[in-house]
């Protein structure tokens, strides 16, 4: 039953009875996430469950419902734990749920060094430098720096760089951007009233172009 409705919501899946026919599985193909029943013949749950979820999301299934099994096998490694009985519905659910986490924790970090022109700036230590001679900047014109080194070539409202900022330091609201934008191009623009990198893009916003004007 499971397998049909897996199939229906654009899932493809294989049924292992045992610890063996899964492992065999495992070593033929590649999967996205296991679905694992506790009670099975031989090796239980709870041991596969260690042994296979330091590689492969793990949501167990099991009649046994009590809190002191949830914890364990949660402890154990399982990214979620469904008591029967259940929904196909819901389970479905919790699979595209765990599936998204994990998707989310795989993407790479953003990069913490950026070089645009002949600066090279660390976010990480907010160190903006010039051909390796520091330039002075606040703690505040780097939040907004770092913002536009991560969203690069990319129109920027004043919003959504207020957003973008989250908790390395809370910009200003309304025009004061502006007045930010034009205190950084003072540091990193040959011409600031002629800018390369922080460029302005009329009624919309600002863009970031790693490259200036070349």
């Amino acid at each position: 039953m499971l397998v049909r409705y897996f199939s229906q919501h654009g899932m493809t899946t294989a049924v292992a009875d045992c610890a063996t026919a899964m492992d065999k599985l495992l070593a033929e193909q590649s999967f996205d996430l296991a679905v694992l029943d506790l009670m099975l013949p031989g090796e239980d749950g709870l041991s596969i469950t260690r042994r296979i979820a330091p590689n492969l999301p793990v949501i167990i299934l099991s009649a046994r419902g009590e809190e002191s099994d949830r914890i364990v096998g949660l402890q154990l490694g399982a990214d979620d734990y469904l008591p029967k009985p259940f929904s196909a519905h819901e389970l479905v659910a919790r699979i595209q749920a765990v599936l998204r986490r994990r998707e989310k924790t795989a993407l790479p970090a953003p990069a913490s060094h950026h070089v645009f022109g002949d600066f090279r700036f660390d976010a990480a230590s907010h160190t903006l430098t010039r051909q390796g001679a520091e330039v002075r900047i606040t703690a505040g014109d780097c939040v907004l720096l770092k913002v536009l080194c991560e969203h690069p070539r990319r129109v920027l409202s004043r919003e959504q760089l207020v957003a973008l900022a989250g908790d390395d330091g809370r910009l200003p609201y309304d025009r004061s951007i502006d007045v930010r934008i034009a205190r950084l191009r003072r540091k990193i623009e040959a011409q600031p009233d002629a800018p390369c990198f922080i460029r302005t893009a009329r009624g919309a916003g600002y863009l970031f172009a790693p490259e200036g004007c070349g």
